[in-house]
Parts: C-alpha cells; structure tokens; sequence
C-alpha cells in the first residue's frame, strides 16, 4: 500500500507545472570584457535561463542581458556579481507572481476574449469559428500536423476572387514562451475582418491582396507552456541519444544552419536540430513557402522581448542585395508606428542590430524564405519586456505597460 501511495504522489508531482517561486530575473550590463567573461561563465556553469540574449555565447560589452535566476542559485549568482561590481538590475522579484497574472482567470464567455491570453485548444476551437463565420474572407487549410499529432491551421484571408492573388506571410508563436505574439496573430485577424468594409485602407489591402496567417507555428510546445513549464522555447520533439527534448525551430531552417548562434547540442536552448528541418513543423512550413513562392511577396514573423524590425541577413554580415529597398521600408514603418503611438523601433540587418545567428526563418531573419521568395522578410521582436493590453475599443496593443510582462524571450 505505502508503494502504491508514493508510486501516486511521483504521478501527481510529475503531472504539476513548474513553479518559480523566489527565482528572480536579473539585467546584468556588462562594462568590460571581464564581465563578458564572467555572465558566460555563469551561463556555462550555472543553471539559469538567458532571455536576452538567446545564449551565453553571444553577450558582449553594452549590451542589456537578461537572465532568470532561479531561487536555489541566487546565493551563488549574487555572489559572483557582486565580487565583480557589474551593474546589476532587478527585473522580477518573484517571478511566479508574474507568471500567475497571465493564466486565465476571467470567467469563461461565449464570444472569443481578444484582451487575455487564450490556450491552444481556445485558439483551435477559435480558428474554426472564425473561418466558418467570415467565409466570404476567410478560408482555412491544415499545412500539416505537429510531432504530437496537433493540426497546423493556416488561414488566407482576403476577398475571394477567381484568381491567386500576391500574398504576405505572418507567423506567431516560433518559441513557445512568447505568449504575447500568438495573441497578435488572433488580434490581427479579429481586426482585419471586422475592419474590412469599414475601413478604406483595410478594404483596400484585402480586395487586392491575401495574407497567409499561421496564428501558432510551435503549437505543441505552446501547450507545453500552459500545463508544464511557462518558460519551455523549443519544440516537443525527442532527440535520438538524449533525454533533453525539442529543438529551437528558429535554428532549424537551411540557413547557415548549425554555425553561428546555433549549438549542436540537443540540450541547449538554442540547438540546431538533429538536421536541415529535421522538425516536422518547419518541414511543414517550408513545404508550404516552396509551393507558393510565385505568389508570397513579403514574409513577417511575429517574436516578442524586443522592439525591433528585422531583415537579413543574421548568419552573417554581409548586406542584402536589396538593402536599401529593405531599410527603407522597415523605416518607414517604424515610423509610421511611432506616429501612431509613440513607440520606438531599431530597423536594421539582424546580425549588425541584434546578434548574429544561423539556421532561422523567423526572429533571427536569416535568408532561408529570403532566398526562396526573393521578397521582403521582416521580423517583428515586439513587447520590449513588458506589455499591456489596451481596452477593447482602442482597438491596440501597447508595449509600454508594466513589468508583468509575457515571456518574453527569443
């Protein structure tokens, strides 16, 4: 009986989510090359969770660098750093409170809630209403299924006509735990067909062009992050000869795949993938980029705990053959963002403004759909750090809000 009892309480401790009670998130700002030294020995030696940059390797002098500490390694981090003198920031005090914010709370309504985050299987139900509801501009395909077996629903809006129409590709949802971009994707939708009709600029855009929107790419990881672990990046796939799981499917895309920025190893956050799309997800995806290239002329991709506009390349330094075409449209829409609310964005190639990093199709906007479509490939890292939403007849998102914030991490 005692055996059955403990074999049950294993079971029940395995099946609870991830708690962060006590684990803090700190921004260290290094001054020197010693305290770049000292943040990458922390990151190789220590258990913690970069969140900005995606990994130890790619910290340098000035730069923000945000790390999630957990409670049972404060002592010793906090030690280092103070044995350094490096400038020090605390970001989250306790970082279950801010977890706990974010999971739904609200009573349960009829009508899809566009102002909280919604789980997958909201967002599934969601994806079929929505279609159903607007099939005069909405049509719905699956692209395929995820390596947990969940449907891959992409969905084409724009006014039906008897030929194909140029397209833009959005995607939200690459790394998991970044929660604020998949409720964009809903967001945008929601306003693109109640707007349509209504609103000239709007009417205009959907008479003559279509957009390709995949409202959650990583979808098993995401629902991994809403029963399991908050802060889970990669995908749920099994890695042959580890027992860590999933890949980074932002380093998963023939791209100068596995160089720089990516880590061969199935344990790192930011780990390439056993091959080229070896992510049934990303085959997915670039089964369907390849065949409708003919017709997709922009490609954005939606990441958050930034506020950049990304183009290529991120593998390496080299500019665009289509640089200045690429620059000038990436600022013309930061400040036309500006204008609206006041935020402010950095455009600009991904290697030079972020990090450089390889193997991507998205936050890091390294040439793999920028070769295939020879079109504009732009990333959105959107939600600073923080972000709030904005009452629903304000029909916005702000980035400005407090340091509740959704994950927040590439």
């Amino acid at each position: 009986m005692r055996v059955l009892l403990l074999l049950g309480l294993v079971a029940v401790a395995l099946c609870e989510p991830i708690r962060f009670v006590g684990d803090k998130v700190l921004r260290l700002t290094p001054g020197s090359e010693e305290d770049v030294t000292i943040i990458r020995e922390i990151g190789h030696k220590i258990k913690v969770d970069f969140w900005k940059p995606d990994s130890p390797d790619l910290v340098t002098i000035g730069m923000n660098v945000d790390i999630h500490v957990p409670a049972a390694q404060l002592d010793m981090v906090f030690t280092i750093l103070q044995q350094s003198g490096m400038e020090v920031k605390v970001m989250f005090e306790n970082l279950q409170e801010a977890v706990e914010t974010q999971m739904d709370n609200k009573m349960a309504t009829k009508a899809h809630d566009y102002t909280k985050y919604n789980n997958w299987a909201t967002i599934n139900d969601w994806v079929i209403s929505i279609s159903s509801a607007n099939a005069d501009l909405i049509s719905r395909q699956v692209i395929g299924n995820t390596y947990e077996g969940r449907p891959m629903h992409l969905l084409q809006i724009g006014k039906k006509t008897s030929s194909a129409k140029p397209a833009i590709f959005m995607d939200c949802g690459f790394h998991a735990r970044e929660w604020i971009t998949h409720a964009f994707c809903q967001w945008f939708i929601k306003e693109a067909v109640s707007t349509y009709g209504s609103d000239p600029e709007m009417t205009n855009l959907l008479d003559r062009m279509d957009f390709f929107v995949l409202p959650v790419f990583n979808i098993d990881g995401y629902e991994y992050t809403w029963t399991k672990d908050r802060m889970w990046r990669k995908t749920r796939s099994r890695n042959s000869g580890s027992s860590c799981i999933g890949t980074d499917p932002n380093r998963n895309f023939d791209a100068g795949w596995c160089t720089t920025g990516a880590s061969s190893n199935p344990c790192s956050e930011t780990y390439c993938g056993s091959s080229i799309e070896s992510e049934i997800e990303s085959k997915n995806l670039a089964n369907f980029i390849r065949s409708n290239k003919s017709i997709i002329k922009s490609y954005l991709t939606i990441h958050s705990y930034s506020q950049m506009l990304l183009f290529p390349y991120s593998y390496k330094y080299d500019l665009a053959a289509h640089h200045s075409e690429l620059l000038s449209v990436s600022q013309g829409a930061i400040a036309a963002l500006r204008s609206l609310y006041g935020t402010r964005y950095t455009s600009g190639p991904g290697a030079v403004t972020i990090y450089p990093s390889a193997g991507g199709q998205s936050s890091t906007p390294t040439p793999w759909s920028f070769n295939q479509l020879l079109v504009l490939l732009a990333v959105w890292e959107s939600a600073k750090s923080c972000w709030k939403m904005k009452s629903a007849s304000s029909k916005s998102w702000s980035t400005e809000g407090s340091m509740k914030c959704s994950k927040i991490s590439r």
